[in-house]
């Protein structure tokens, strides 16, 4: 294998409507999509490398996956596009200093037509704990848990020979 980096990340999102979902991405992605058509959106952007489609059904919708981000190299790139998701009304929340994902972050939040929330955050460094508010039942984002009373589990590192079977019948 030549090269065993991905060249770009794709995602595909479900979405309510289409012209709700064009507005908040022209506005949150700051360019429009390079592909429309009927119940379709594409975007490409180059930094970060993503593809990211949308595709209109209503009924697949799913809010409940998480959340998605971005991840910017300075404090300043932070403030600029937290000026820019302000201006456009995209913003649904700040965060400065928090403890989220075990990390020391600066963060906003905005959220799509369909409720899909995107995080984008300045890393500061790696933290020991998260913040307590993460855990209540009324938080919306980030590393939301369930398992606050169970022990942390060492992950051992495999390599693809290491790696369990996943052969027919080996995996039951």
């Amino acid at each position: 294998m030549k090269n065993s980096v991905f060249p770009r990340m794709h995602v595909s999102l479900y979405v309510g409507d289409m012209v709700q979902t064009i507005n908040f991405y022209n506005s949150f992605f700051g360019r429009s999509p390079v592909k429309i058509r009927k119940g379709y959106i594409k975007y490409v952007l180059d930094e970060p490398s993503l593809i990211i489609s949308f595709v209109e059904n209503a009924e697949r919708v799913q809010q409940n996956f998480g959340h998605l981000g971005f991840q910017v190299e300075t404090i300043d790139e932070l403030n600029n596009r937290l000026e820019i998701a302000q201006k456009a009304g995209l913003l649904t929340r700040e965060e400065i200093g928090t403890n989220c994902c075990f990390a020391k972050q600066d963060k906003f939040w905005v959220a799509d037509p369909d409720g899909i929330q995107w995080e984008v955050y300045y890393f500061h460094e790696d933290a020991e704990f998260n913040d307590p508010h993460y855990e209540e039942e009324t938080a919306s984002a980030c590393c939301i848990t369930n398992v606050a009373d169970e022990p942390i589990v060492e992950i051992e590192t495999l390599t693809v020979a290491e790696a369990p079977c996943c052969e027919p019948g080996c995996c039951n």
